[in-house]
């Protein structure tokens, strides 16, 4: 399996705006419900595959209407795919491509997303290392994920770690989660 990793496009913030328009009235009346664009297509400037990924972020006691909320507007519910505290769906069509979660807000894989987001849109040093990184893994072709996944481990670390908010417990949790050979 070969993993493609492209240069950013701004088309991926349009591509989003027009999918959280749809997830947006889906969940509008969930109170606190938010969608976030998280993910490499998320940063300008970032080298990504061209998936969007995208977290529909709600509080513990309302991700079943979210999960219905969803799939009332065609997403198909796939179940949390071994992952705690996130739901994960098919798309209702394929343009664009993408991934989408319905997430308990609060949660250590949602502030891994919304940390590596944010720290990679300021600082441009750890969005090339992060790019090379990324770039240099998908250039072998017998890449596969959990492969690609371990091999971004390390620069993901650093990226967590110049957020400042992950204990020492959580850094390993997520390292573990991303490298199981860790």
């Amino acid at each position: 399996m070969s993993l493609e990793v492209v240069a950013w496009s701004p088309d991926w913030a349009v591509r989003f705006e027009e999918v959280a328009e749809v997830l947006r009235g889906a969940v509008a009346d969930i109170p606190g419900a938010r969608v976030e664009h998280v993910g490499s297509t998320s940063v300008p400037g970032l080298a990504a595959k061209p998936i969007l990924d995208i977290d529909v972020i709600v509080e513990r006691e309302h991700v079943p209407e979210a999960v219905g909320a969803l799939e009332r507007v065609g997403y198909v519910h796939r179940g949390d795919l071994g992952v705690a505290d996130r739901e994960a769906f098919h798309a209702p069509d394929t343009a664009p491509r993408r991934h989408v979660y319905v997430c308990v807000a609060g949660t250590m894989n949602v502030r891994n997303h919304l940390a590596v987001r944010d720290v990679l849109r300021r600082d441009e040093g750890l969005r090339e290392a992060y790019a090379d990184v990324k770039r240099a893994l998908a250039d072998d072709p017998a890449m596969d994920m959990d492969v690609y996944l371990a091999g971004k481990s390390a620069v993901v670390q650093e990226v967590l770690r110049a957020s400042g908010e992950f204990t020492d417990d959580e850094l390993l949790a997520i390292h573990r989660l991303n490298d199981p050979s860790a």
